[in-house]
């Protein structure tokens, strides 16, 4: 929620995460196992003294508590943050954050942004604070043209390294792209759909032991 994002863009991504919870697949996948549910939180942040908790720790059971999260995150209006980008911050936060929630045998950060760090503690230099088993994916924003070439191309390729090699946290991590604000929602219900379906996998393989 930095300066790089502007009033539009802000209502895009929560609005955009709004609707790929409420998509049929998605939905699918978070409820397929209700006797152990998925238990979700949602923050924001910008600078490295910005961080705002939307949605507290909530297991989501059925398609009442998806629909309840995604009103709340449509309902929610933009509070004034600063205009860095504390990336870094962002993820001890997280980190911070996951330690208070419910024992889970799987803990997944998603971080998405347009930009690198320039505010706080660089997230290379993070690492050893986090939780040893916190899983981080990430959503990188890029230019809005779909068939970026030349700099704008440059440009997404150099942000997907940044959090390639500064980001992400685990052996399944990964980065999905958004082509501009306007593609969020799809990203995001793409990227919902592979960690669901990693998650899933996992619980079968536990069960099914070789």
């Amino acid at each position: 929620m930095s300066g790089s994002v502007d009033s539009r863009e802000y209502r895009l991504q929560l609005d955009g995460l709004a609707s790929a919870l409420l998509d049929p697949e998605v939905q699918a996948a978070l409820l397929t196992m209700p006797d152990v549910p998925v238990v979700l939180s949602v923050f924001e942040w910008s600078g490295k003294d910005s961080q705002r908790v939307l949605f507290d720790w909530s297991p989501i059971r059925n398609k009442v508590d998806v629909a309840a999260l995604a009103s709340q995150l449509r309902d929610t209006q933009r509070a004034e943050m600063s205009v860095s980008t504390g990336l870094g911050t962002a993820m001890l936060f997280a980190g911070a954050r996951s330690e208070t929630a419910p024992a889970c045998f799987r803990q997944v950060l998603d971080v998405s942004g347009d930009g690198k760090n320039n505010d706080g503690p660089r997230p290379q230099d993070v690492g050893a604070a986090l939780p040893p088993g916190l899983n981080i994916n990430a959503l990188v924003i890029g230019p809005r043209s779909p068939g970026a070439v030349g700099a704008q191309a440059g440009e997404i390729n150099e942000l997907v390294g940044y959090f390639q090699a500064y980001v992400l946290r685990g052996p399944e991590a990964f980065v999905e792209i958004a082509v501009g604000y306007e593609n969020y929602a799809k990203a995001m219900q793409r990227k919902l759909l592979k960690e669901l379906q990693v998650l899933t996998l996992s619980d079968a393989r536990s069960a099914f032991p070789e």
